[in-house]
Parts: C-alpha cells; sequence; structure tokens
C-alpha cells in the first residue's frame, strides 16, 4: 500500500554512501536505472579517478535555450549508530510516517523528487521548450573539490547550457520554506605561533602558548560580538552573521617542556555583505598583535560572493515565486549559514536557488535520527512538478535570441 515514490525513497536512502568509502558506484546504477525508465539520457563524467557525475537529461523541444540544472549530491555523511533509534541505513518507516535514515534530510530525498516530479508531467503528457538536466555530483559533504568544483569547469558542464539551476536548502521547522539565494564564504584558517622553548620549570619569555593565548582571545572576541549582534536583532538569520570556532589545537611534546611552536585552526563562514579584503586585514591585524612569529594559513578561501536575484523583475525569480504563489506556500528568504555545491555553480555565473521542500520538519541535518516524513516528501515532489513546468516554460530571454 505504500506509494511507489516513497518506496523509491526508501531504496535510496539503503545505498550506503557514507564517508570515508562511500559506494558511489551502487549509488550511480541506482539513479541511472530510474533515469533509464523514465527515458531520459544518461552521461557519465569522471572528474577524477573513482569521483563520478551523473548527468540525466530531458531534452526540450528548443535547445537553443539555456537549461534548467537540478543539482543534488549522492554522499552522506558518517554517523554514530549508537545514538540512532533506528538503524541509519535500513529507511525505517514508523507509525507516524515519519522515514528514519542517514541522508533522508541531506539530500536523498531531493534526488527522488526531481526524478519523481519528471516521472509525473511525463506522465501527464508534458513538453516544454528548455532542456532539463539533473546533476548527481560526489564529495560534496567534504567540500567538493573533487566533484562540483571541478565539473564546473570541465567542457560537458558547460555543454549543458546551464540558465538556472536549483540545490539542496534546509528543513524548516515552521509552516514557511526557505529559500536560499546566496551562501556565506567558508574559510580555514590554520594560526601558527613560534617562541622560546625551555623547561618547564621556568618562566620562559616570549613563549608561542603566550601569543596564543592573544590570538585566541581575539578571534573569540569577534565570535561573541557576532553571537550577541545575532541575537539581539530578530531580523537576522545565522546566514547574516559571522561565525567563527576554534576546531583544534596542537602543541607540545612532554608535560616538561616549553614548546617553540602551537598552532590553532578556525572554521570561518563569512556573508555576502562583508568585505573580504577587510576581513582578511583584520585577521593579519589580530596575529600582529599577538606578537612576532605569529603566522596564519589558508586550508580554504572561498572569495566568491555571487547571489541569486529575488527580484520579480528578474524571469527565473518571478517563475519560481510565482509557483510558490499559487500554492500559497510562505518563503523565507536567507543566506545559506553553511556551504553547498551551488557556490561553485555560482561562482560561473549561473543564478542558483537552494531549497529544499520541507516544512513542518526539525532540521536534522547531519545530525541523530536524522528523518523526513513520507507526507512532507511527498508534498515536495508536487512542488517541484510545478516548478519545473513553470521554469522550463519561461519564455524565451533577450540573450537567447
Amino acid at each position: 500500500s505504500e506509494n511507489p515514490s516513497v518506496t523509491l525513497f526508501r531504496e535510496y536512502l539503503r545505498i550506503d554512501t557514507v564517508h570515508p568509502k562511500p559506494d558511489y558506484d551502487a549509488a550511480v546504477r541506482f539513479l541511472e536505472r530510474v533515469g533509464t525508465e523514465l527515458g531520459l539520457a544518461c552521461q557519465k563524467v569522471e572528474v577524477c579517478q573513482g569521483r563520478v557525475v551523473l548527468v540525466l537529461t530531458w531534452p526540450g523541444t528548443n535547445p537553443r535555450l539555456r537549461s534548467i540544472l537540478l543539482n543534488s549530491h549522492t554522499d552522506v555523511v558518517p554517523v554514530f549508530e549508537e545514538h540512532w533509534t533506528y538503524p541509519p541505513f535500513e529507511a525505517v518507516k514508523d507509525s507516524q510516517g515519519n522515514i528514519y535514515a542517514r541522508g533522508a534530510q541531506d539530500m536523498k530525498c531531493v534526488s527522488i523528487q526531481y526524478l519523481e516530479a519528471i516521472r509525473r508531467l511525463k506522465t501527464e503528457g508534458k513538453s516544454f521548450a528548455r532542456t532539463i538536466h539533473l546533476t548527481f555530483v560526489p564529495d560534496e559533504e567534504v567540500g567538493g573539490h573533487k566533484g562540483m568544483e571541478m565539473f564546473v569547469q570541465r567542457p560537458e558542464f558547460k555543454a549543458l547550457n546551464v540558465g538556472f539551476a536549483m540545490d539542496e536548502g534546509l528543513a524548516s521547522p515552521s509552516d514557511t520554506y526557505s529559500v536560499f539565494y546566496g551562501e556565506r564564504s567558508p574559510w580555514w584558517i590554520k594560526v601558527k605561533c613560534m617562541g622560546s622553548p625551555g623547561h618547564g620549570s621556568r618562566f620562559i619569555s616570549n613563549t608561542a602558548a603566550e601569543k596564543m593565548h592573544k590570538v585566541i582571545n581575539s578571534f573569540l572576541a569577534f565570535r561573541e560580538s557576532e553571537k550577541q549582534r545575532l541575537k539581539s536583532d530578530s531580523s537576522l538569520t545565522l546566514g547574516d552573521v559571522t561565525s567563527l570556532n576554534m576546531t583544534m589545537l596542537e602543541g607540545g611534546v612532554s608535560f616538561n617542556v616549553v614548546p617553540s611552536e602551537m598552532a590553532a585552526s578556525f572554521d570561518i563562514r563569512i556573508p555576502p555583505t562583508v568585505d573580504l579584503k577587510a576581513f582578511e586585514e583584520q585577521v593579519a591585524s589580530w596575529c600582529r598583535s599577538a606578537g612576532d612569529g605569529v603566522t596564519y594559513e589558508f586550508h580554504q578561501k572561498c572569495m566568491d560572493q555571487h547571489i541569486t536575484s529575488t527580484e520579480e523583475s528578474d524571469p527565473w525569480w518571478k517563475a519560481f515565486s510565482g509557483v510558490c504563489r499559487d500554492m500559497k506556500l510562505q518563503l523565507k528568504l536567507e543566506i545559506f549559514p553553511a556551504a553547498t555545491d551551488s557556490r561553485y555553480i555560482r561562482a560561473v555565473r549561473h543564478p542558483a536557488i537552494g531549497f529544499s521542500p520541507m516544512n513542518r520538519t526539525p532540521v536534522l541535518l547531519h545530525d541523530h535520527n536524522e528523518f523526513l516524513n513520507e507526507q512532507v516528501f511527498l508534498r515536495g515532489i508536487e512542488i517541484y512538478a510545478r516548478l519545473l513546468a513553470a521554469l522550463a516554460a519561461v519564455p524565451p530571454l533577450p540573450a537567447e535570441g
């Protein structure tokens, strides 16, 4: 008696694509099978060894027009099974219709919703001027460096002729649906402090630890100021402020030896409203004020700050928002607080919206007991079917002749 779309969703959830050893081959075989059943053209692009992007295509009637891109990633984050009520890769459905599995929200639901929306449109005999492409990419959960970041530079991506893209968003506990038109820039910074070594029984001057103390104080004072700014202004969301966390601390060889070097690593997420050059100068000044021998290096430094238009004069947004109004969906426009593959799509100058149609759902991505209710999932298919029909029917734009 289960809806076939739900059955397909649960089948996909049972494929173990968890890091550090995701079974990408099984995921690609599954998705390729579904795409073939739907009559979609299939293309596999190996962006580097062992990392394949699967492209499924529903050709439009006018291939000169720019296409609609539906992106999703196949990998999921690790689990701590002892904290789960049900095994995280069995896709157990409880009596309330909640489906428990890693990837239920992030983001295997969206992959299947895309496919089932296309199934619905094709069953209804619909066709559209614009081509619709679906991309299923690896390694998003570890930064996308061997996935979408490489794919957008390849001729196969350029051949997709993308006009507008959709990618993942977040669940929303309220009645509203979150829509993300931009992202914070992730910076991963490692600060190293060099100082005088010596015996642990003496008051050594100019130690690495003293300098590190000053560095940490500067970084965490800024963290507190941004935390208070978010707390005191109800109009702000997490994506509107800069988050900063110290995530690693290294140094020392023995209890009785003052180390000559210490290091601290920071995960910083910066909204597109911030001047990145000025912010880096702030980081440099914190390091300078800690003393000599204090340096920093980037392990990730995203400088792209492109955002997607949400003006009604924009034809893509007009189509998207028009469907939402017709369906009486309440939208909340936000900057995405973390990072998704949308940033790589925007970086090559294509508008992209992050949207996962999951309202009245607790945000459980990367959390224990991640779940999605089957009725919310099925409603999402209906929403995507309406969105695709509108986006793929956007009239030719001036640049398209």
